[in-house]
């Protein structure tokens, strides 16, 4: 007899009698990943959508743990998240008149420019492009909590809906509120916000697998820069090359 990953419940079936979820789930892999995950994300609709988000704000690095583990039948699917992220995003940014270039020093307004239409163009393309990087960096800088990679690109995809949701909240509120002063305040902000919401997601993930609090943090820090760095790369040799 198997044991519900989700409520540790004993399963006679293909479904746990308590909470519902299938007896069959077990750790990511590769196939898994590609054959289900990646797929279902982008056709259906799942339910736990307000509680993942709600979780996302509240404790994301150690819900996520738990969903990866085999918690999934509240959790909506990590890829149908990021597609409605990535939507309202994109549908909330249509509806603004400020964009990002117009919130930044006149020195970097084109190279913004540039980056903003990147993105805006080919939205999923380019929020989905950074996710394996970040996962590799995860990767690396936490080996010793020995999650698969493929569990890395899972959470790595909850983290960035979170960043996302954040940055549509910003979006959301340019349509209503004008003042660019005050907005570019914010702007520089949130900058930083995103930068601690990784890091507390990650030093909240990792917070389980024996790593002492003050290496933890220095390393959840770091695996952020890190990733802000490579990912600044990436992005100047895209819109370089979109460029040409």
């Amino acid at each position: 007899m198997k044991t519900c990953l989700n409520c540790n419940t004993p399963v006679d079936g293909d479904f746990c009698s308590k909470c519902g979820q299938k007896s069959s789930t077990h750790r990511y892999s590769i196939k898994h990943f590609l054959t289900h995950d990646f797929i279902h994300g982008f056709l259906y609709l799942d339910r736990g959508l307000l509680y993942t988000v709600k979780e996302l704000f509240i404790r994301p690095g150690h819900s996520i743990r738990e969903f990866i583990g085999g918690k999934r039948a509240k959790h909506i699917n990590s890829f149908t998240l990021l597609l409605l992220a990535v939507m309202i995003g994109h549908f909330l940014n249509e509806l603004s008149t400020i964009k990002i270039a117009d919130l930044v020093n006149i020195e970097g307004r084109n190279f913004v420019s540039r980056i903003e239409e990147f993105s805006i163009t080919y939205p999923k393309l380019f929020i989905l492009s950074t996710i394996p990087v970040y996962a590799i960096f995860s990767f690396l800088w936490f080996k010793k909590a020995q999650q698969n990679f493929t569990e890395h690109l899972i959470l790595n995809t909850y983290r960035a809906s979170g960043e996302l949701i954040l940055t549509a909240l910003f979006t959301l509120l340019t349509i209503f509120y004008r003042n660019i002063d005050i907005l570019v305040i914010i702007y520089s902000f949130l900058s930083f916000a995103l930068t601690a919401y990784s890091t507390w997601f990650y030093y909240q993930y990792f917070s389980a697998f024996g790593y002492k609090k003050p290496i933890l943090l220095i390393r959840s820090f770091m695996a952020v820069i890190s990733i802000i760095l490579v990912t600044a790369i990436i992005t100047m040799i895209i819109t370089k090359v979109g460029g040409r």
